[in-house]
This record gives structure tokens, sequence and C-alpha cells, in this order.
């Protein structure tokens, strides 16, 4: 005999459980359950994974991976400070921007926005804002223009005060100064006004509440110099350590500083991801444990049926050990077929569900994420091969664990008192 004998007997008693259809029936549905709690783990995770790549790549392609920003005094000489910073490995790029809060009116409609003062082309080192602009140019931003009162703001912006491209429009900022001086909270605000160059359509409250203008003509609001800003961003090389890149950068800065970074204006998205994935790894984890319980049941009323051989068995001398590894061998068919096969519809669903996922949008006539409230309007999917080879063997090690007790209670059989009664 070229295999294990408890390999043998094992396989033996799986072949001959499909002559009795309750046994046969239990079997099946401790398979599938397993299967299917696979599966599922498999494509959630994988889902996951989708939306962190999605915040990663596109949210924060225009959200600020840290930022600096000025205390009192404003930052002089940033180009030379750029310089300096850029020279750190985990630093990409770096530009200088300026940040208020304003309203824009045309006609009697108005409508609050973050306005950005930014160098157009250092904008664009460190973010994607110019791969989203539907209308116009970013480059009408530039302060080559013969007009730098020109403005960018998002679709949702356009759409509530009624403008497109080249249209007039008026841009109210809060005069610069400390606010604890009354005269200065009550003064009247600062007027510019300013044309339509671009329309960018990126997704969820960004197109509501983001605007861009150019750092000449912020700089003029701030009454700021040439060479002063109010603070540079930065583009960094792994953005799930950005608080710690952040301090690194911060402490060889000269100028006294704000750290900021994403995590604390879109840490909030990155937490639910992962709160999401530890419940419902918890959640699937248990269903693939009560699947798995199907087999203590299938054992058990194998060693009833089996007793007889197990006494003959242990009168021809096979050892304790012997007949518990061919019951777990038995019991552990369930499982490794239910993993392979989880694990093998499981990949090809988080492979495709993208497209399965818009082909039901389609068939129901139903979005399940509208770009009009999330940065995203697709279900994304990234199956990492990690997470198989975790859910497979979680799988395995709940199915070893489910056939430890039937195995040993087939052991615990007295052979004179089984034969006695045959």
């Amino acid at each position: 005999m070229f295999k294990p004998l408890s390999v043998f007997l094992g396989w033996r008693y799986v072949r001959s459980r499909h002559g009795n259809g309750f046994s046969a029936f239990i079997s099946a549905s401790s398979t599938i359950g397993i299967a299917l709690g696979v599966t599922v783990l498999i494509v959630v995770l994988s889902a996951m994974n989708g939306f962190e790549r999605e915040l990663s790549q596109k949210l924060l392609s225009i959200v600020p991976h840290v930022e600096l920003v000025s205390v009192n005094e404003p930052i002089k000489g940033w180009k030379n400070k750029i310089d300096k910073i850029q020279a750190e490995a985990t630093v990409i790029a770096a530009a200088p921007v300026i940040k208020m809060t304003g309203m824009l009116q045309h006609g009697l409609k108005l409508k609050a926005v973050e306005v950005r003062g930014v160098d157009a082309i250092l904008e664009k080192q460190v973010s994607s804002i110019d791969d989203y602009i539907f209308a116009g140019k970013w480059q009408s931003l530039s302060t080559s223009e013969l007009n730098d009162n020109t403005i960018i703001i998002g679709s949702g912006v356009a759409a509530k005060l009624s403008v497109a491209l080249g249209d007039k429009i008026q841009l109210l900022l809060p005069p610069p100064g400390e606010s604890n001086d009354v005269k200065q909270v009550f003064s009247a605000p600062i007027t510019r006004e300013v044309t339509v160059a671009g329309i960018f359509k990126f997704g969820g409250t960004v197109d509501e509440t983001l605007a861009y203008i150019p750092l000449s003509l912020a700089s003029d609001v701030m009454g700021y110099e040439a060479n002063e800003t109010q603070s540079l961003r930065l583009k960094i090389t792994d953005v799930f350590s950005a608080p710690k890149i952040a301090r690194q950068v911060a402490y060889n800065f000269d100028d006294y500083v704000y750290i900021n970074n994403w995590t604390r204006t879109q840490g909030h998205l990155f937490n639910d991801i992962q709160l999401v994935r530890m419940v419902m790894f918890i959640v699937l984890v248990l269903v693939i444990g009560v699947a798995s319980f199907n087999i203590v049941s299938t054992l058990i009323m194998a060693v009833n049926e089996k007793q007889g051989d197990i006494a003959i068995l242990k009168t021809m001398g096979a050892s304790s050990s012997t007949i518990m590894f061919a019951f777990i061998a038995q019991g552990l068919v369930n499982g490794v077929l239910g993993s392979l096969l989880g694990a093998l519809c499981g990949v090809y669903l988080a492979l495709n569900l993208t497209d399965i996922i818009s082909a039901l949008e389609q068939l129901i006539g139903v979005t399940f994420l509208s770009g009009d409230v999330y940065f995203i309007n697709y279900l994304p999917s990234v199956l990492q091969p990690n997470d198989v080879y975790v859910t497979v063997i979680t799988a395995l090690i709940m199915s070893l664990l489910a056939t430890l007790y039937p195995a040993w209670r087939a052991t615990k059989i007295e052979p004179a008192q089984v034969l006695g009664q045959l």
C-alpha cells in the first residue's frame, strides 16, 4: 500500500458516504458553506483594497499629503525652501499655496468656497487637478498670462452660480489682518472681478467647495511680497506614513509652522475602510466557522456508523492515532474542497467585480455609488495574493479544528463492547 493507512481509510469513508443521503447532504452543506464564506471574504477584502487604492491615488491626488502652514509671519523665500525640502528622499515635490475662505457672486447667487492661490506650474507637480478639467485649461492660472484675474472652479460651484467658461464673477475675500480687531472684523470684504478660465469635475464635495486662483492674485489680496507664501504643500512617497514624514520635514524646516497632513482632513475615510475590513473579516470568519461546525455533525454520524469498522481495526492492531487521523483526513476533505472552490470563485469575482457591479447597475437601473456624493462612481477591486492565502489558511485551520473532537471520540470506542453487540 503506497499511501498512509489513515489517508486511505479517510478517502474510503468519504467515497462510501455518498450512499447515505442525509450524511451526504450535511457534508455537502458544510463544503458549500465554507466555499461561500471564503468567496465572500476574498471579494470583500478586495473591495476594501480597491477603496484604499482610490483613496491614495485619486482623492489624495488633489488633497495635500503634508502642509507646512505659517504661524505668524508668511514663509519668506519659498523657492529656496522648496529646493531644500525636495532634497528629502521622502518628498516628491512641493508647491506654495495661499488658502482663503471666500464667496463667489454671480448676479444674485452666492456660493461659499475654499479659495487656493497656487503657482500653476508647481501645483501640477503636487496635484493632478489638471486631469479633471473638462472646460478651459489649467495654464490659464499661469502668471505669464496677461490677465491674472482668472479662476478655476468645480462643476458644482459652476452649476450653483449658473456660470460657464468665460463668464465674469465677483470674488469676495475677507481682508487680511488680525481678527481680534473689531474694526477689521466688520470691514468690507475685498472684491475682485475674475473670469472663469476652467471648470473641473472631480466628484463628491470637492466640486462644491473648491476654487483656484493665481498665486499672484492671492498674494495681492493678502498683502504678501512676491517671494512670500502662506504655506507649502508637499507630495510624498508614502501617503500612509504622512504624519511621520511631516514631522521629519518640519524638524529640518527653518520657519515656525503648523504641521498638517491628510489624515486630519480625510483620515476618517481611511479609518472607516479599516473598520469595515476588520468587522467584515470577523463576521465572515464566523460564517466559515458555522459552516465548519457541520463537519462535526458529519464526522459524529460517520463515527457512529463505522463503530464496527473501528472495533475490527483496533483488534487487528490499528493504533488510536491511525484511527484518529483517518477521521481527520475524512473531515479535511470538506475543508479543502470548500476552501479551494471558494478561493477560485472569490478570485474570479474579485478580478471582475467592477464590471459585474456595473452590469448589475445597468440591469436594474440603480446606481450604488453616486459620483455626486462619493469621490468615485464605481465599485473598485484590487486582489492581493496575501488576502487569498490568509483566507484559505484560516478556513483550513477551522476545518481542522472541527475534526479533532469527532476523531478523538472515535479512538474511545471499545472493541469488545461494540463487537459484542454485533
